[in-house]
């Protein structure tokens, strides 16, 4: 493998543009100052809104094309530093882009405020006397909720400015991930050196099929965590510190309260999630790897070995042009309209693939309201990386029409919802591919890359909230967080929920560093969630076909102008059942039998 290379040195088809936010970061620039000045375009309302409906509509007016305004500003400096993290002039512009966004949330503060001191019918008889209120309704009516839990003008005011402080736990965490963190190299069986990054363990030899290169990378990756963990739990421990003070602040009887009422989900909802699939998804994983193990003869399980490819001599490798291809065909059962947006990402170079010096690992979608969605992941040459496309284009597919269907302040949906979209594509593509061939190995390929992705949102980001359900627990209970506790904590998560499957060795317990997840509040229990439901959808559609893909886009176009249940409901899916739970977690039983006969008929 040849050195990592920088953005001039990859050819543009395999990076963004960015040029529809910005032409140039003097553009940029000339922009973020003016934001500056016209922030008293919504200040010259505070003290007025119980004025009148009129009045509270300018209000509201003026503050949403200053969120549209600075939606883009915002956008552009945290895509330049999520595709260079070493770039100081990127590090520069995200510091000021957090600063500024401080000040148009603290100047801005005062619209909560005011709304909730006013006296109890103000807001539903505004409602009633101004049309043009209505589409602020939901988000009236969900700040009515918020009531019992808002402190004073001064108090709001005060916290709001000290947004970028307030934030900086995450700033430092991904600052230090993306350019500070080095790993030592590794040597293939020719003796020749590979270079280890985050991106590359994560895309490439996490799923390597060489076990002594698998192990040797895991290594590599899990001594520097080890270096940086004392940094990391400071500030991991400054986030949960900050999230518990909040909740104590603001009377919620404790931080899992707090951070799931802006969702619109009860607790029983989260703990379904949580404690179903943990007891009911074990058995049918530790299957899985049990029969990993067996088929490739290794010595014992490491959490390195979980991805590993089952059946390493059929590995194909995937240019992005044939994924692109793969993934367009699952979805034509959407619709054309649906389908113009999938092409034009992939051909408007929306998508940011190369593997770089300073980019960050993982994937994402952004989609800034007024312009498109952008894409950042790493391409690994493997069909998951395939299955990473399509669910990222999932992402960018229900923004594209919550955008075009809704204004800025109703795009956006309950974080619960927020990865049905993006999981649904994912099992259309398996479908797809399923659909196409009835050659074992073929199958076999896919589903694993199914399994890959039950495994990712049920069983990575899902033993990420039981980890974070114990680290709040332990801070409310007046406990210290530490490196020590954080390890002893991840390893009992992993170790429940493996048993004597997996050996969960200090590389394990070092994971809970690895993931940005924990400083997004209560976010990726919503993985399973979205999951569950898009596994009941895709099933509904590949019955059903035109006619439910219709519905859902029904239920992209509704943005964020309904609960998650009631977008759920509009697909056909009851979440506040635990049945869809039930019914998801056996049909990942049903492909590990599928997987487990593949071998047996080959009297393995």
């Amino acid at each position: 493998m040849s050195k990592r290379l920088t953005r001039s040195e990859v050819s543009l088809e395999q990076t963004w543009d960015l040029h529809e936010l910005f032409d140039s970061n003097e553009a940029w620039e000339k922009e973020f100052a003016q934001i500056e000045d016209d922030i008293q375009e919504v200040v010259q309302y505070q003290g007025r809104l119980g004025e009148g409906s009129s009045i509270l509509v300018a209000c509201l007016n003026a503050y949403e094309k200053l969120q549209m305004r600075m939606v883009r500003v915002s956008t552009y400096g945290y895509l330049r530093a999520s595709e260079d993290g070493t770039n100081q002039l990127y590090q520069a512009n995200l510091s000021q882009v957090s600063a500024i966004v401080a000040r148009v949330n603290a100047a801005a503060s005062f619209i909560q405020s005011e709304l909730l001191q006013l006296p109890e019918g103000t807001i539903k008889g505004f409602l009633e006397k101004e049309e043009e209120l209505d589409t602020y309704r939901s988000y009236l009516l969900e700040l009515q909720d918020q009531m019992p839990y808002q402190l004073s003008q001064e108090t709001e005011t005060v916290l709001a400015s000290l947004g970028e402080v307030l934030e900086s736990p995450f700033m430092i965490y991904s600052r230090s991930k993306s350019s500070d963190m080095e790993f030592d190299p590794i040597l293939n069986e020719n003796g020749e050196e590979l270079p280890v990054s985050l991106s590359l363990y994560e895309t490439r030899y996490e799923q390597s099929s060489d076990t002594d290169e698998r192990r040797l990378a895991y290594a590599s990756y899990a001594k520097t965590l080890n270096q940086y963990k004392n940094t990391f739990a400071a500030t991991y421990a400054t986030e949960v510190k900050k999230q518990v003070v909040m909740s104590r602040l603001r009377n919620y009887d404790s931080v899992e309260h707090m951070l799931l009422q802006p969702q619109q989900v009860t607790k029983e909802m989260y703990e379904n999630i949580l404690d179903i699939i943990q007891t009911e998804l074990a058995p049918h994983m530790r299957r899985y790897i049990d029969l990993k193990k067996r088929v490739l003869g290794l010595d014992k399980m490491l959490l390195c070995d979980l991805k590993a490819p089952i059946d390493p001599e059929y590995n194909p490798e995937v240019t992005f042009e044939e994924a692109a291809t793969h993934v367009l065909e699952a979805l034509e059962v959407m619709g054309p309209e649906y389908m113009d947006a999938m092409r034009t990402a992939i051909e408007d170079r929306w998508v940011d693939y190369a593997d770089t010096v300073g980019k960050r690992s993982g994937a994402f979608c952004s989609s800034p309201y007024g312009v498109h969605p952008y894409i950042l992941m790493t391409w690994s040459g493997k069909m998951r990386s395939t299955f990473t496309l399509a669910h990222e284009l999932g992402h960018a597919g229900h923004f594209v029409f919550a955008n075009r269907y809704q204004r800025i302040h109703n795009t956006r949906p309950s974080k619960y919802f927020i990865e049905a979209p993006s999981t649904l594509n994912e099992m259309l593509l398996s479908q797809s591919l399923l659909a196409k061939t009835k050659d074992v190995r073929a199958r076999r390929s896919v589903l694993v890359q199914v399994l890959g992705t039950y495994y990712h949102n049920f069983v990575t980001h899902l033993l990420e909230a039981e980890m974070q359900r114990r680290v709040y627990r332990h801070a409310e209970a007046g406990k210290p967080i530490t490196a020590s506790v954080l390890c002893e904590l991840k390893g009992n998560v992993l170790g429940d929920f493996w048993g004597d499957s997996v050996e969960i060795d200090e590389g394990a317990r070092l994971t809970w560093i690895r993931q940005p997840h924990y400083y997004m509040g209560l976010y990726p229990y919503t993985y399973a969630a979205g999951l569950t439901a898009s596994t009941a959808v895709a099933q509904t559609i590949q019955k059903e076909g035109q006619p439910a893909a219709e519905r859902w886009l029904e239920v992209l176009k509704a943005g964020g102008t309904k609960e998650p249940l009631e977008l759920m409901k509009m697909a056909g899916i009851d979440m506040s059942s635990p049945e869809p739970i039930r019914q998801a977690v056996a049909y990942v039983g049903s492909l590990v039998d599928e997987l487990e006969a593949s071998f047996k008929s080959e009297g393995q």
